[in-house]
């Protein structure tokens, strides 16, 4: 069962909890619905849009949407599955990590819960065994998604500065300024700094440094080359520089991204 396929299956019951299982789709398009969205990501790399933010999920994390929240999600690899539960909505105004988007690296204990509802696949309504312990799931979500992963890419749909960020991407090990990339472009370099403010809302170094992590998760995923490689490909000249400044901006090092040899997730 595709996602697209049953959104309208997922809206039947209000108060249940609905399992899905699968193999994400390569591209689900702009949806919302009635219910919150727990989704893992397990495998692969997923990426998920709102209107003005392109977020990236690493495996092994797992993001919260609220319902009612429009958003998009595409994957990067075909083989990339996906565990996904759909709660009803009912006491989300008890704690505010239920209204708010968040994005978290899965523990131990939430992982072997998602991964036991596997056998699952549609709703659990009230009186359900299965919804006492979908509903233990929610219940431990404030505390142990302590730790959030910040990995957004600002999003707009202007197609000069589309021109300007597909060159940025596409040249990424190369060394790039404000200076150099005004020149390219024919604009001055204050131009190009309000430019950036006014459709992304963040600097060029700003957004360039965004743009190097979201490549280096892509690669790390890929998991064919060493992380002193991803630094050079990501623009950076040495392997502490590129882990300095993941970190600043994920508050994690690459190297916990790694797939460990021999893991099942």
């Amino acid at each position: 069962m595709s996602l697209i396929a049953s959104l309208e299956e997922i809206e039947l019951f209000e108060d249940s909890i609905f399992v899905m299982h699968e193999k994400c789709e390569k591209f689900i398009p702009f949806h919302k619905h009635s219910k919150s969205q727990l989704t893992y990501v397990e495998g692969g790399l997923g990426y998920i849009r709102f209107r003005e933010k392109l977020h990236v999920i690493p495996a092994r994390h797992y993001f919260w949407i609220p319902a009612g929240v429009e958003h998009t999600f595409t994957i990067g690899n075909p083989a990339t599955k996906c565990r996904t539960l759909f709660f009803h909505t009912q006491g989300d105004s008890q704690n505010e990590f239920y209204n708010k988007v968040g994005f978290y690296p899965i523990n131990d204990l939430l992982f072997q819960m998602i991964r036991f509802t596997e056998q699952w696949n549609a709703h659990a309504l009230p009186g359900d065994e299965r919804f006492v312990f979908l509903q233990s799931i929610k219940n431990i979500l404030p505390q142990v998604s302590n730790q959030t992963l910040s990995a957004a890419l600002p999003f707009t749909e202007n197609e000069r500065m589309l021109k300007i960020l597909a060159y940025l991407e596409d040249n990424l090990p190369e060394s790039h300024t404000l200076q150099s990339i005004s020149s390219r472009f024919g604009v001055s370099e204050r131009t190009l700094s309000r430019f950036f403010q006014s459709t992304l809302n963040v600097s060029f170094l700003q957004y360039l440094k965004l743009l190097r992590m979201a490549k280096a998760f892509r690669l790390i995923a890929g998991n064919e080359h060493s992380l002193a490689d991803i630094a050079f490909l990501c623009g950076y000249q040495s392997l502490s520089a590129f882990s300095n400044t993941f970190y600043q901006v994920t508050k994690t090092r690459p190297s916990e991204h790694l797939m460990p040899v021999g893991t099942l997730i």
